[in-house]
């Protein structure tokens, strides 16, 4: 039995201001032959490694330091905005009673932000126009099955006659936070 190991590393500093390609040969756990990018060709490793660096610096040496460029560089403007990050689902939300109470009863109202990715969101709460903190309580972020996420946002409070209760959310996939009314 044997293990044949190929590891290709991209070293990016300052975006893709300056960026090194280290490739990396291993057999049996012992790195034979490598590649860097700032040493410019193949260097033996190990003894044994010797031959494979001079057949690869005269059969491959063009392609793996273009390399630089079609892997690292590509794969960098790639991943610095990866699809996950693309990717932006906007929430639903709706205010709902957690009881059927008359006015002046203590209560719970509940903003259910649902169906958001990425998970980075900010929920909250907002009576007559300023910010609810206390009796402000929040379930933890929870994952549906399809890769969106979903929070209850809860507020104990007393409904009055003429109060204005407004839950505002802000998430990467709004243009603007939304407010949704009680």
């Amino acid at each position: 039995h044997f293990v044949h190991q190929f590891k290709g590393e991209c070293y990016c500093t300052n975006g893709t201001q300056r960026m090194r390609l280290v490739a990396r040969y291993i057999y049996n756990r012992e790195e034979y032959p490598r590649f860097d990018s700032d040493v410019g060709g193949y260097r033996a490793v190990t003894e044994p490694g010797r031959h494979s660096a001079e057949y690869y610096n005269k059969q491959y040496l063009e392609r793996t330091r273009a390399e630089l460029d079609t892997a690292c560089r590509h794969n960098y403007e790639e991943t610095e905005t990866p699809t996950s990050l693309r990717r932006l689902e906007q929430p639903n939300i709706v205010i709902s009673l957690s009881r059927t109470e008359a006015l002046n009863h203590h209560n719970t109202l509940v903003c259910s932000v649902t169906d958001f990715y990425p998970a980075k969101i900010k929920v909250r709460w907002f009576r007559n126009g300023q910010e609810e903190t206390v009796g402000v309580s929040s379930t933890q972020l929870i994952r549906n099955g399809d890769w969106t996420f979903q929070v209850l946002v809860m507020l104990e409070m007393t409904p009055r006659r003429g109060e204005v209760y407004t839950c505002h959310v802000e998430h990467p996939s709004l243009k603007s936070p939304i407010t949704v009314e009680w």
